[in-house]
């Protein structure tokens, strides 16, 4: 390419930046023979990787939530069903929206958790000495700055998807990450869903052969939501449109990858013996964006950056591809697809869930007429719940039970339970900071393929070399006389914040501040309260 040309693509991918949160302007990149080449920053000196980094055993996990919109009240209702669990703060821009989550812990019999709110609330909060985890549930926008303060204070962190929005907010995380050595854990739910963490145990037991290609999506019409989504004062939000809206409107790419990506990136071993190398991305035009744009604000809507329905494609080292798909914007039926294809079977799950294999895979499962079965067509019912049976996920075995009495199907209790009995077994969790960034990095990879003719992109090696270290992905498990020492343990302490909560009347004095005449005196008698309660839980627990 003429250096003329060059200097045209260089100055245009400059100014789209400026306007874009999905392009970050410190990303290099240059052209050879036609693909767009992204550049890896160097490793800061002193930095290791984090591949099973694991932390000092916790035996209490104290928690602080940031962002209590739509996702987090969830979250903070299922921790509170958590054996071995202190929520500690409760954060909000809006503090009315915090106060209302205590609502949970008072029901759960557990102590009162302190209130943090207003634009900044988080940096105080993330101050605190006596917090471990912080869970980031905010808008997308305030993903990464809550994320990064909370690990720059010595946090370990959980942040909602997409966790990072660009590759500078990739590389950020990793590199703070890997200098503090602090977990930095994406909220992947659909990793916990029933059907794919089945599939992920036949995948790893060889059920499909050698999976060479897989699929996943999120597509999920989203206009019953968007004046749900809250409106950040400060976003110099004129339309009305909310954030989520906005976002969509003012960036191109996939901005929801995770769902469809994790689940089979764990199939695929990705930065655990292979690795994405090449992207090219494809989107629609946007008809529903600016249609749904256009009756909200009464004017014509002359640019939308994200199309209607975008398409991904990646190839890895090892010759296999994945296809992700986004789409909320248009009236189809709720589809992750999550469709993986071996060389001796084949896995679907929408819009029903389906296998076909051959009979080998079956025998000693007692299923039918397994010597008649054949990749060709799908298994029978009976043949499908003898191959379920056979696999069901022992994550599936501990947690799926209480995982569907918390609603969503299960798979977001399920998910925060192993990360809490990772924490307190000192574990390394079962996603890490790379995961997050393959997984969030598609909306400015493939922002560069289609701003530049859906060119071909080459995906970053997050890892910087160590992506074939490990060999296949695998959850941890803690030895089963440590597994229950640690649950017993955490049953303990449960108990114990119950019932000084209760002796302590902590409740009762928390709710007389706000009516209290002398709201500094009775604010006051709390606070001995509290720490009497936190003096007689201590000695319960050193007398077990």
């Amino acid at each position: 390419m003429k250096l003329k040309n060059l200097l045209v693509v260089a100055l245009a991918a400059i100014s789209v930046a400026a306007g874009a949160q999905s392009l970050s302007p410190s990303t290099k990149w240059h052209w050879d023979k036609g693909t767009i080449v992204v550049e890896t920053p160097q490793r800061p000196a002193g930095q290791q990787h984090v591949l099973g980094l694991t932390a000092p055993k916790m035996e209490t996990v104290r928690v602080a939530f940031v962002g209590l919109g739509m996702r987090g009240p969830g979250a903070v209702m299922r921790f509170c069903h958590i054996p071995g669990v202190e929520i500690v703060a409760l954060c909000d821009y809006e503090a009315e929206r915090a106060e209302k989550c205590q609502g949970y812990l008072r029901k759960a019999g557990l102590k009162p958790a302190d209130i943090y709110s207003g634009a900044k609330g988080y940096e105080e909060l993330c101050k605190r000495p006596d917090i471990d985890l912080v869970y980031v549930a905010t808008d997308w926008n305030h993903h990464y700055p809550v994320a990064k303060c909370a690990m720059e204070n010595g946090k370990h962190t959980a942040i909602e998807v997409p966790s990072v929005m660009n590759l500078e907010q990739c590389w950020s995380l990793i590199d703070l990450s890997e200098k503090t050595r602090q977990h930095c854990f994406i909220l992947e739910n659909c990793c916990y869903d029933y059907y794919e963490l089945n599939a992920l145990a036949m995948a790893q037991d060889g059920v499909f052969g050698e999976i060479i290609r897989a699929e996943g999506a999120y597509i999920h019409g989203l206009e019953w939501f968007w004046d749900a989504y809250w409106k950040d004062p400060a976003d110099n939000d004129t339309e009305n449109l909310h954030w989520r809206m906005k976002y969509n409107k003012e960036n191109r790419g996939d901005l929801y990858a995770t769902h469809g990506l994790g689940p089979v990136a764990q199939c695929l071993d990705i930065h655990r013996g292979d690795r994405f190398t090449t992207l090219i991305a494809m989107d629609t035009e946007s008809f529903v964006g600016k249609d749904w744009v256009k009756s909200k604000t009464g004017k014509e809507c002359k640019e939308f950056r994200n199309g209607d329905h975008t398409t991904t494609l990646m190839r890895t080292a090892q010759g296999k591809v994945v296809e992700i798909q986004h789409n909320v914007m248009t009236p189809q039926p709720y589809n992750r697809l999550f469709k993986l294809t071996g060389t001796k079977g084949y896995a679907t799950k929408y819009p029903e869930p389906k296998f076909a294999l051959s009979g080998e895979a079956m025998k000693g499962t007692g299923a039918p007429q397994v010597d008649n079965l054949n990749a060709h067509g799908f298994m029978n019912k009976e043949q499908q719940q003898a191959l379920e049976k056979k696999y069901y996920h022992p994550i599936l075995t501990k947690y799926g039970e209480l995982g569907r009495e918390m609603g969503h199907g299960g798979m977001d209790y399920i998910m925060e339970a192993r990360l809490v009995y990772c924490l307190q077994n000192g574990l390394p969790l079962d996603m890490d900071v790379y995961d997050m960034a393959e997984w969030c990095c598609l909306a400015e990879l493939g922002t560069l393929s289609m701003d530049n003719n859906c060119a071909a992109v080459t995906f970053p090696d997050f890892t910087r070399g160590y992506w074939n270290k490990v060999e296949g992905y695998k959850h941890a498990y803690a030895p089963a006389e440590q597994e229950a020492k640690a649950e017993a343990a955490a049953k303990a302490y449960t108990a114990a914040q119950k019932k000084v909560t209760a002796d302590f009347n902590l409740w009762s004095l928390y709710d007389a501040i706000k009516s209290a005449k002398n709201p500094k005196s009775a604010q006051k008698k709390y606070d001995k309260a509290v720490v009497k309660a936190e003096k007689a839980l201590a000695k319960a627990l050193a007398q077990k």
